[in-house]
């Protein structure tokens, strides 16, 4: 090649030198010099011969340049090796600090081989010693001499050396250093000796090289750090500090008085140490003391130098010490590797946080030997720090402040050791972006450091989801608040239900409680989630082989736990109620709701009584062992019928369990069809996998008959973020404009400017927001999902703060009947444009303008006064608030004088000292679902440490998440006609055997009385409001107390006694009007009577009517709202199987999936199904009515 024949470049020659390379050119004639000679072609061997002349012409001019040269000097590289480099300045110093240990070493064997009654003092060896070495003693001296001066000579080479590398221009800096005066003393002296042998009997104080070896050790521990990369603490060093203090002066002292002392008592080293010891202890017993003066100024000066330098350092040693409690030091290595612990990492630590996060870990028994280690940037809070003092937490709980994104603090944490690592977002923060920003950076942080530590991360926005989504579980926020406020606008409190599933509980609250529902709503709080492997089983073994569905409704008759879901051992996805067509395997995972898992349970077996009751003697399904007690279950389940006569189908909009016709005969006891033990085509009909469909071939509405506009199921085009999960939905067939998603302004495409022109059938749910957050399309998803009937869809409006983004509308203008308004929940205006007297439902959301506050719990503040006013304004409307501090929710629907409402005070303050976890569970708005926090479910991320499913199954349970084949929640009403069922164990047959539904608790209400004045007076001015005549009060009176009987006939006992106090009291007040004439004191008792009637409920409502009018709105729906306050209601998890059902109770149910088991012939299904169902209205319900 042609390359070969040029010469070497210098940089070829030399590799250590860089050369600047020669200007990129093209050759002459154009050829490259890069090219080889044998790819030349025609070119010839001649134009290579000019190449190679041309490029050693440019080789010569090239400049060769070297960098660095300073450092190639000798002084450099001995800076190299003595100071600069970590490891070789380490050895030197390592190597001085025994040189000065040996120096200190040597004077006190100098001093014991001295004998003062020989008259061999500590002079240096004298002239006469060294001629005479025929004594043996005499040669040891000079043996030592020659030690001591080697040492000292290279001592004093080594310290003039590193003058000189150290030199920087100003030499009397290094001589006036105490270490170089000290040096010379102790170095120099020797030296003379050596040339001048009278000198040898002179004092050399050799002892004093013992601060030079604590200086020595000094820089010795830094270059140790340096060298391992690997920082003590200050607290390490600064107590080595202090005891090589103590250990210098205590020697100085010891070796000075024992020289000094030879002129007195010929104090022995052992008489002086033990001297030094008891006066620097200060403890004094003077049967040693120095007897001549130099001795005695000596510890003079030591005492004054013990007196500077001792508060000196031990000041230095408390500042570091309180410094260490802020910063909470480090996490024993030791104990790591021995003990088990998880770190939390946190932004900003409140007590609230904290609380909730150690009493939910320490919760379950197997975690009660795991140390928690808190990491967070800040200084402890008083409030915390008296906390973590209690002995309960103090032994367990170790703080460090530092941050996630350093290294040296997560070492400090032991995070490559932790069993897990929680990183909570700081919600309080104004900014939630930035917030997740830094969660984002921890958990990054921590993968980096310790990749195989499992993460438990919190987000709050879910666009910032898919960043996390390497951490093992993941809790986005605002999917999870946003989805459980949907549902509870169609399941009422959804969001107490899936609270106390998520909280650990043995169900002992309110069972001292006098109070039946306290006791009821206390006990069924302690059911959680379970698993447990079906083989393994005592509560499933024997359903193997069975459908799921046989195997949930026995279960719950015999030990009275919920089966709702299964996972299969090859699949990894959890199914909830998959379904009677599921058959059991012993390698199924089941889940299950019960007061406690099954390995803490405890089996009692009885023989029951066999039963006398008809038709029971051919059964034995309910014969055998059951769990105790049974002596009502098995009474409330009535006869069995074997047969499965007169199927037909019911209306999907109706929810009532139709009683059961015995062929024409009403004689018979109503029974309920078995549960069969495999699926049977004849009972589950196929056809509930088409009613929408029939639905929505549907054109013409039924009572109006005009034409309707069609949906189409499908999943939605346009997601906000990534990473959401795909849920089929009722989509629009073509996507609105944007201008008619704006409620109250009309476009060229409709001119309705309010919710009433829209002619809508069903009740609206308005969402009031400050954003059109991303999180807000969770809330439209579940409410929209494929399983909810067209005709049941509710009209969703949101009242934004802020106009909302282009993005956000092009995501929801999919959906049907969703729209925005521009306004806020503290302007009446907007709230009557926005329809609010036709909606059934309003959530009112935090706004994250006011989760921060001056003072923290003031940032609710706010939204309650707001809430507090719409509860005056409108009393039917059901309000379904977000706090940011779960103890503000006492504040919610406030009484001042309810005497029940502070009973329930009370009652929280007990539980709470009883250790409840749930001590605001008893709060009316809590039990009743109206109001939330999303502080209650930190517990789910706290929780899937130990059961790594309950993430899984909350997303199913609140339809963020759907596997092909899970079933979803929802909920029926019981009504008068579905009394006949009776009991909660009756209904779970009822719904097992016909429609493969699982119900898993219960909504109930009951009415209350609230005896306050706020409460009567209310009540009566409800039933006064739009009166203008008060001329006659006596009819007046009859009229409306006889409206006011019709229309709250539960209250008529109080109204006598109401409308004869309020008589007296218009009396009263007339007679104080007797000074004027009798015609004007008619008229002005008349004018007090009607002032004095108008009450507070009168006002607010004239109000409203007044705005309305002004608006233009018609103020008919607000005259029909009527004041539905005087009730209460809770939720009862998994109640007993003899638990009585009750008008108006709200059944929470876990439906199978309608397309779970789509087969290929569903085409022959369908046309089957509807030649059955011609006669029978179109819309039908997955229900089988026997």
């Amino acid at each position: 090649m042609a390359r070969a024949k040029l010469k070497n470049s210098p940089s070829e020659i030399n590799s250590h030198v860089k050369t600047v390379p020669p200007a990129t050119t093209e050759d002459v004639h154009g050829v490259s010099p890069l090219l080889p000679a044998r790819r030349m072609g025609s070119l010839g061997s001649d134009v290579g011969q000019r190449y190679c002349r041309t490029f050693s012409f440019l080789s010569a001019h090239r400049v060769q340049v070297e960098f660095y040269v300073n450092e190639n000097t000798f002084k450099e590289r001995l800076k190299l090796f003595f100071i600069k480099n970590q490891r070789s300045s380490l050895r030197i110093r390592l190597f001085n600090f025994s040189l000065k240990l040996l120096t200190c070493l040597l004077y006190i064997v100098r001093v014991l081989l001295d004998n003062p009654a020989e008259g061999i003092g500590c002079g240096w060896i004298a002239s006469d010693l060294l001629d005479d070495a025929s004594n043996q003693t005499q040669g040891n001296y000079i043996l030592l001499y020659f030690f001591q001066v080697s040492v000292a000579l290279i001592s004093f080479l080594e310290t003039m050396l590193l003058i000189y590398l150290s030199y920087k221009g100003n030499i009397w800096e290094q001589i006036f250093r105490i270490s170089f005066i000290l040096e010379m003393i102790n170095t120099v002296p020797f030296i003379i000796t050596i040339f001048w042998s009278p000198l040898r009997n002179l004092f050399i104080p050799v002892f004093l090289n013992c601060w030079l070896a604590k200086y020595a050790l000094e820089n010795m521990i830094n270059d140790l750090h340096r060298a391992i990369q690997r920082t003590q603490s200050a607290m390490f060093n600064q107590v080595l500090i202090l005891i090589c203090t103590l250990l210098c002066l205590v020697f100085t002292g010891t070796c000075g008085i024992q020289h000094l002392e030879r002129a007195g008592d010929n104090l022995s080293l052992f008489k002086s140490f033990y001297f030094c010891i008891v006066t620097f202890s200060t403890v004094g017993y003077g049967d040693v003391t120095p007897k001549i003066w130099p001795s005695q100024l000596l510890v003079v000066i030591m005492i004054c130098v013990a007196l500077v330098v001792l508060p000196l350092q031990f000041e230095e040693l408390v500042y570091l010490w309180m410094e260490r409690q802020k910063s909470g030091g480090n996490y024993s290595r030791h104990r790591a590797q021995t003990e088990k612990h998880v770190v939390l990492c946190v932004s900003s630590l409140k007590i609230d946080l904290l609380m909730d996060f150690l009493n939910e870990f320490y919760a379950h028994p197997r975690l009660q030997d795991y140390y928690v280690v808190i990491l967070c940037p800040t200084e402890m809070d008083i409030q915390v720090r008296r906390v973590l003092q209690i002995p309960l937490w103090s032994q367990r709980v170790i703080y460090l402040q530092g941050s996630a994104l350093k290294d040296q603090d997560l070492m400090r944490a032991k995070m490559d050791n932790g069993e897990a690592c929680f990183i909570l977002s700081s919600r309080n923060e104004a900014d939630r972006t930035a917030a997740d920003h830094q969660t984002i950076l921890r958990a990054w942080a921590v993968k980096d450091f310790a990749p195989n530590c499992p993460l438990y991360v919190q987000i709050l926005k879910p666009e910032n989801k898919f960043h996390v989504k390497f951490a093992d579980h993941v809790v986005c926020e605002e999917e999870c608040k946003y989805a459980m406020l949907a549902l509870n606008c169609v399941c009422p409190a959804t969001s107490t239900l899936i609270t106390l599933l998520v909280h650990t509980s043995r169900g002992q609250e309110g069972q001292e409680s006098p109070e039946q529902w306290q006791r009821m709503y206390g006990r069924c709080s302690g059911n959680e989630v379970y698993h447990i492997r079906m083989g393994d089983s005592k509560f499933f073994m024997e359903y193997e082989g069975k459908s799921f569905t046989y195997a949930a409704f026995h279960a719950h008759k015999k030990y009275g736990v919920c089966l709702i879901g299964i996972r299969r051992e090859e699949n990894k996805s959890i199914l909830l109620n998959p379904g009677p067509r599921h058959i059991m395997t012993a390698s199924d995972t089941c889940f299950y709701i019960n007061i406690t898992k099954e390995e803490n349970s405890a089996f009692i077996f009885k023989q029951e009584e066999k039963q006398k009751k008809k038709g029971f003697a051919g059964r034995g399904i309910y014969d055998g062992p059951s769990r105790l007690p049974v002596h009502s279950i098995i009474a409330s389940m009535g006869t069995v019928a074997m047969d499965l006569q007169n199927t037909e189908c019911r209306p999907v909009n109706s929810s009532k369990l139709t009683l059961p016709s015995e062929n024409g005969s009403g004689s018979r006891r109503p029974s309920i069809a078995p549960v069969l033990e495999l699926a049977d085509s004849s009972s589950l009909l196929p056809c509930d996998l088409l009613s929408d469909q029939s639905e929505d071939e549907m054109t013409q509405s039924d009572d109006e008959g005009l034409t309707v506009v069609e949906y189409v199921k499908g999943y939605p085009p346009n997601s906000p973020y990534i990473g959401s999960s795909p849920t089929l939905c009722h989509l629009l067939p073509v996507k609105a404009p944007f201008c008619c998603l704006r409620l109250d302004k009309g476009c060229k495409h409709n001119s309705y400017e309010d919710a009433k022109a829209y002619g809508f059938k069903n009740k609206l749910i308005i969402v009031s927001a400050e954003t059109a957050g991303n999180g807000l399309y969770n809330f439209i998803v579940p409410l929209r999902a494929y399983y909810r009937s067209r005709k049941e869809l509710n009209p969703i409006v949101l009242l934004l703060d802020n106009k909302p983004e282009n993005h956000f509308l092009e995501a929801i203008c999919c959906f049907p009947m969703v729209y925005y308004m521009e306004g806020t929940i503290d302007n009446l205006d907007s709230l009557l444009q926005c329809g609010i007297i036709y909606a059934d439902n309003l959530v009112v959301v935090d706004k994250e303008s006011t989760m921060s506050a001056e003072e923290d719990y003031m940032a609710d503040a706010k939204t309650i006064v707001n809430v507090q006013t719409m509860f005056r304004l409108f009393p039917s409307l059901s309000i379904i608030t977000e706090l940011t501090h779960p103890s503000n929710m006492r504040f919610m629907q406030f009484r001042a004088k309810d005497s029940y409402s502070l009973a329930l005070s009370k009652l929280e303050k007990k539980e709470r000292e009883n250790g409840s976890n749930l001590a605001f569970m008893f709060r009316l708005p809590f039990a009743a679902g109206r109001v939330f926090s999303i502080s209650m479910l930190d517990t789910l991320l706290y929780q899937s440490f130990v059961k790594d499913y309950m993430i899984t199954i909350t997303r199913l349970l609140l339809g963020l998440d759907t596997t092909p084949g899970s079933g979803y929640l929802c909920a029926m009403k019981i009504t008068e006609d579905d009394l006949w069922i009776r009991t909660y164990g009756r209904l779970f047959q009822k719904l097992c055997s016909s429609s493969a539904e699982i119900p898993i608790g219960i909504y109930r209400t009951e009415s209350h009385m609230f005896s306050t004045s706020e409460v009567r007076n209310s009540q009566i001015s409800i039933n006064v409001e739009d009166c203008e005549d008060t001329k006659d009060v006596k009819e007046h009176w009859n009229i409306k107390t006889s409206h006011h009987r019709n229309s709250c006939s539960s209250d008529q006992s109080e109204h006598p006694l109401l409308r004869r106090k309020s008589m007296q009291w218009a009396r009263r007040l007339s007679r104080k009007g007797n000074k004027h004439t009798s015609k004007t004191a008619e008229w002005i008792s008349q004018q007090r009577l009607s002032l004095y009637r108008r009450s507070e409920r009168q006002e607010l409502s004239e109000l409203v009517k007044n705005r309305m009018k002004h608006l233009g709105l018609p103020t008919t729906g607000y005259d029909e709202m009527n004041d539905h306050q005087n009730t209460l209601s809770y939720v009862l998890i998994n109640p007993p199987p003899d638990t009585r059902l009750e008008l108006n109770d709200i059944v929470y149910l876990i439906r199978s999936d309608p397309l779970a088991h789509v087969s290929n012939d569903s085409h022959s299904r369908k046309s089957s199904c509807s030649k059955k169902l011609d006669p029978c209205n179109p819309e039908t319900r997955d229900e089988t009515q026997l």
